[in-house]
């Protein structure tokens, strides 16, 4: 008899949160603090989306693809989660770029930027200030319909190395493309700029579980292992308007439901365009998907261990930057995350995790013999490439394994198994989705949020502020006046 991941749940809560992605952990403490019921439900076995991590046998833990983030997030989990997190966030001050057109070791913040962009790239710093200062300027509401390419034209024309620079580590941390809205690169990269990029020591596993104690101690009611099929609603005074979730096969009710699912799987399958006007649905159907990504996981042998190289190393063998090279099945362009013991304190282990951009729709057409084939490729050509920078590392390594899209699609159940959300047009559609279907919330990778730690921990805040008016709101008309 199969076990009840659902046993012991209550009858009805005020509202449930489809999925552990950051935004839906953080829109679930949010609103448990608020004094909410809350009900957080999970497919996976682990909370945290793509924010996680998974061990292998030889002691190795590994942190799903890349993370790195704005100092931003130091005030955001302070805020909405605790000082002890927040305490555990530190620079990455070894970021590095190897590639045909230059080398650059920077500590990716204003002050350095600036310093290489004059002079190693020769850039005047009027030039330079001026670009900061109007990217930092830039605003959603503007809909100002540049392009990245255009607005990297404007202010660098002709320096496809400064361009290559500016675009490649956003790419990597989004999958924002030169076609995309400016907008898209501004508000990101400025972001970045103001201190450099940062990350969790401790590693992920450390944070998760910190957060679900978090959770647990604000009264969130936490299950694993239950897979949401349907969001359930019924039609009052004349409109309908969300009513419960079937998880699992079991039918539990609640006011409001946040998804931390795609926004496309929000609509589409999970509340069922017959729940939509079919103007919502042809908006919600035309938002592009963004792009997916592989990770190839380097377990180093214990007592092994490795020179420091820097914390990020961009690489490529590209003579020139480009959007579609970046998501070719045979790129030389990644990201080697390097992870020494001082990652995580009290360890003295190594790894690395080596991030490609990616297409679904190539990795997704393989046989299961060529998939096997392209995986033990991108396993290999990952080695060969870090060979360049640590000689001799192969024979360090005791753990090799490649996650793909079709891994991310699997584990955390994407639309087309992406790791960037969707394109910029995506936000609107989320956005509109409680006037659309009353009680129905999204919080997730969408437009300038994209993806990253940041952006959807801030949106989840975003989302949860109007769940808490909308839930408040139902109560206040559920309780009787007193004289």
């Amino acid at each position: 008899m199969a076990y009840d991941w659902l046993k012991g749940i209550e009858e009805h809560y005020d509202l449930v949160v489809i999925g552990s992605g950051l935004g839906g952990m953080t829109g679930a403490n949010v609103l448990a603090k608020c004094g909410h019921k809350v009900l957080l439900l999970e497919h996976h076995y682990q909370l945290g989306g793509l924010a996680t991590w998974f061990t292998r046998k030889g002691g190795h833990i590994f942190d799903i693809s890349l993370h790195g983030f704005p100092i931003g997030m130091i005030k955001s989990i302070r805020k909405y989660w605790s000082q002890d997190i927040a305490a555990s966030i530190v620079q990455l001050k070894g970021v590095r770029f190897i590639n045909p057109q230059f080398q650059v070791d920077t500590t990716f913040d204003r002050e350095d930027f600036t310093r290489q962009l004059v002079e190693k790239f020769k850039v005047p710093a009027e030039t330079v200030e001026r670009f900061f200062t109007d990217l930092r300027a830039m605003n959603f509401y503007d809909n100002n319909p540049e392009t990245t390419g255009q607005m990297f034209e404007r202010y660098f024309p002709g320096r496809a190395d400064v361009q290559r620079l500016l675009m490649e580590p956003i790419a990597y941390a989004n999958g924002s493309t030169m076609d995309d809205p400016a907008i898209t690169f501004g508000i990101v990269f400025s972001n970045f700029m103001s201190k450099g990029v940062y990350t969790f020591q401790g590693g992920s596993d450390v944070l998760i579980k910190k957060m679900a104690v978090e959770l647990k101690a604000n009264g969130v009611e936490v299950r694993k292992h239950v897979v949401v099929e349907k969001v359930l609603t019924e039609e009052r005074d004349g409109r309908k308007q969300v009513v419960g979730v079937v998880a699992n096969g079991k039918t539990i009710r609640c006011d409001a439901v946040l998804s931390n699912a795609n926004i496309k799987s929000t609509v589409l399958r999970l509340a069922g365009a017959e729940n939509f006007s079919p103007e919502f649905v042809a908006q919600t159907k035309a938002v592009r998907v963004n792009s997916s990504s592989c990770q190839v996981y380097l377990g180093i042998k214990k007592g092994e261990t490795l020179p420091h190289i820097g914390d990020l190393v961009f690489t490529s063998d590209e003579p020139v930057f480009s959007s579609e090279k970046l998501v070719d099945l045979h790129t030389t362009s990644r990201t080697f995350s390097m992870y020494y013991p001082d990652t995580r304190p009290g360890s003295d282990r190594y790894t690395v995790v080596v991030s490609i951009n990616a297409k679904y729709e190539d990795w997704n057409s393989l046989t299961p013999e060529q998939y096997a084939v392209e995986k033990e490729r991108l396993i290999e050509e990952s080695i060969v490439s870090l060979e360049r920078y640590i000689p001799g590392v192969r024979a360090k390594i005791d753990w090799r394994e490649a996650a793909t899209p079709r891994t991310i699609e699997y584990y955390t159940k994407h639309w087309a198994g992406t790791s960037f959300g969707t394109k910029f047009e995506g936000l609107k559609v989320s956005m509109d989705l409680p006037n659309q279907l009353p009680g129905l919330y999204h919080a997730g990778s969408v437009g300038i949020i994209m993806s990253g730690w940041l952006g959807t921990i801030n949106y989840g805040v975003i989302v949860a502020n109007q769940v808490d008016k909308f839930i408040t709101a139902r109560k206040r008309a559920a309780t009787p006046a007193t004289a």
